[in-house]
């Protein structure tokens, strides 16, 4: 009997190391942060950039792929975009980069959108960096704030949040131009 009662109890260690050693151990560990660059002081950076979001035209930035329903002048619908970003107000303003994403008619009663977008830059030391902005949008208050929810490249790690005002908005020509203030802690 105490035979079997050791060979049991060595069969339940035995079984609970494997369970242990596959729970994580074939794909997560823990690291040191230094080799992230994360031993590094946050820094805090601004930038200002010019969203130009355009529906309609020859060459519109953003395309409704999802119509909203019948008794919302937003709700329902979803638009992707490829709008550019520029250091200016005028659309011919130099192009620092791209916003790539997504937003989508999210509240009833109002205009309001959720907003999932990258803002990609393409020029200068944060070429090929990007941050991610996932947030609420009610397009007719004067200052909407959103999260940085990320980044890659300078941003790696990134958070914090941007202020958006809009500058310019037309609906029968479908153009929209909107001041981003984009405040980042990154390392």
């Amino acid at each position: 009997m105490t035979k079997l009662i050791l060979i049991l109890a060595a069969q339940i260690l035995l079984l609970a190391a494997l369970a242990s050693a596959g729970d994580d151990g074939d794909f997560a560990r823990t690291i040191n942060q230094k080799h992230l660059g994360l031993h590094k002081e946050e820094k805090l950076t601004h930038l200002r950039v010019y969203w130009h979001d355009s529906v309609k035209g020859r060459n519109p930035s953003a395309v409704m792929i999802k119509q909203p329903v019948s008794n919302s002048p937003s709700f329902g619908s979803i638009t992707m975009m490829d709008d550019p970003l520029t250091t200016d107000v005028p659309r011919n303003s130099t192009v620092v980069g791209q916003a790539q994403g997504f937003y989508a008619g999210a509240v009833q009663g109002e205009i309001g959108f959720l907003m999932a977008m990258n803002f990609v830059f393409k020029t200068g030391k944060y070429n090929g960096s990007t941050i991610s902005i996932l947030g609420r949008n009610t397009i007719y208050s004067k200052v909407r704030e959103m999260p940085v929810v990320g980044g890659s490249g300078i941003f790696r790690f990134a958070r914090g949040y941007v202020e958006a005002r809009t500058k310019f908005f037309d609906f029968k020509s479908g153009v929209a131009i909107v001041e981003y203030n984009c405040y980042i802690l990154h390392y």
